[in-house]
């Protein structure tokens, strides 16, 4: 199995990428950005979706049924991780 497995069950798998990558997010591109959360909305896989998207950085589309800005937010609200102290050098002990 690989990581992105969950890809195949995707609601967008057999559509058109470019509705989930409109040129802009104003005018009519908000429209384009609005269908593909609709989309994404009734997605079986939506959390793995925007997982990957905040995971590899991705600026551009929606993933996850977010936009950029909406993804940006997450990443700033977000507790930080919990991280494992580093270990002391041998001589330190």
């Amino acid at each position: 199995m690989t990581m992105l497995d969950w890809t195949r069950r995707a609601a967008c798998l057999d559509l058109d990428p470019e509705l989930f990558f409109p040129i802009t997010v104003e005018g009519p591109g908000q429209t384009q950005v609005e269908q593909a959360k609709r989309i994404c909305a009734g997605c079986p896989v939506r959390r793995p979706c925007l997982d990957y998207a905040i995971s590899t950085a991705q600026a551009d589309g929606v993933w996850g049924g977010t936009d950029p800005a909406q993804r940006r937010e997450l990443i700033l609200t977000a507790p930080p991780r919990e991280t494992v102290p580093a270990r002391p050098p041998r001589g330190d002990r």
